[in-house]
């Protein structure tokens, strides 16, 4: 990318509930809503394919999709739509520990340990509960169950490289049957983590250990053997994690060209994720999804400067 231009984001309403001000997120069911897409007609409608003419065959994803290449087809080349599918991993073994101590014992103390002293749970680069697996299956059958209704399915994969988002998206897309679930071979991106520092949970395996787990996962270039951006001693604020995620959106709008992307994340990442697209807060709860439409414009000019507070310590 040009030293001279970056991306600016907006969100693209109208889609999907999740974006709307009237949709709560604390009882919304993206399984039971269509990941919450929104039956509708489209400005792009006229020109869907001739042998598509009657509301039996053609459905409501399939407007959106076509809504969507054609934006990306007759827009001015600085500026690209991608539909986002944000997946926050199934419930961890430091989720449970949170809701049983408290969520200020939690972060004063037990977060700060490599297992939990009462069950022995392991806390360092956490791993799914028995539950937590079962909800990143629930995923996978709402993604099945969207599939003959013609979901656009995503064209590029992302995940963590923290382990239980590892997993959520091996439970969620292997299997799929559908391009780049087989074998399932996601990007793991280190940007793409949690809040990183003290918390032991969101420390992660060495990259030799990944690849031992997940043979057919994909590094990033210039993924490192050991995890050099944990801090024992230090947390990242919300403010730098919000600049983290803008300057990862920043290479994955100018590098990659697909159209539909899935990322599994985490409840931070997805946070600022939104706060970067513009999008409203919509917290998921563990195993839940949220498409976001996203219109991306490459402007003139540096970007700007993010007012950024401090890591900081306990």
């Amino acid at each position: 990318m040009a030293a001279e231009t970056h991306w600016q984001f907006s969100i693209v309403p109208g889609c999907f509930l999740q974006s709307e001000p009237s949709t709560d997120a604390s009882t919304f069911d993206y399984v039971s809503s269509n990941f919450g897409l929104i039956p509708r007609t489209y400005p792009t409608d006229d020109s869907l394919p001739a042998n598509a003419t009657t509301t039996t065959t053609i459905t409501n994803w399939d407007r959106f999709a076509h809504h969507l290449r054609t934006l990306n087809a007759t827009s001015d080349p600085s500026v690209r739509y991608k539909i986002l599918f944000l997946g926050r991993h199934g419930e961890g073994d430091h989720n449970v520990a949170e809701r049983t101590y408290g969520t200020e014992k939690w972060d004063s103390y037990y977060s700060l340990l490599p297992s939990d002293p009462t069950t022995n749970a392991t806390f360092h680069d956490a791993h799914l509960t028995s539950l937590g697996k079962s909800q990143a299956r629930t995923a996978h059958a709402a993604w099945r169950a969207q599939l003959p209704h013609h979901i656009p399915t995503p064209e590029s994969f992302y995940v963590s490289p923290l382990n239980r988002c590892l997993e959520t998206a091996s439970l969620t897309f292997e299997g799929l049957g559908v391009e780049g679930t087989q074998p399932f071979r996601p990007v793991i991106k280190e940007l793409l983590r949690e809040t990183i520092g003290l918390h032991t949970c969101d420390s992660r395996s060495t990259k030799t250990e990944i690849s031992a787990a997940y043979p057919s996962y994909i590094f990033e270039p210039g993924f490192v053997e050991n995890d050099e951006r944990y801090s024992a001693t230090l947390r990242e604020s919300n403010s730098a994690r919000d600049k983290r995620f803008r300057d990862l959106m920043q290479d994955v709008f100018e590098n990659d060209p697909m159209e539909v992307l899935s990322l599994t994340a985490h409840s931070g990442a997805i946070t600022s994720l939104l706060n970067v697209f513009g999008h409203r807060r919509f917290d998921l709860e563990t195993g839940g999804v949220i498409p976001v439409f996203v219109r991306g414009e490459r402007v003139r000019g540096g970007l700007p400067v993010m007012r950024v507070e401090p890591w900081f310590s306990l």
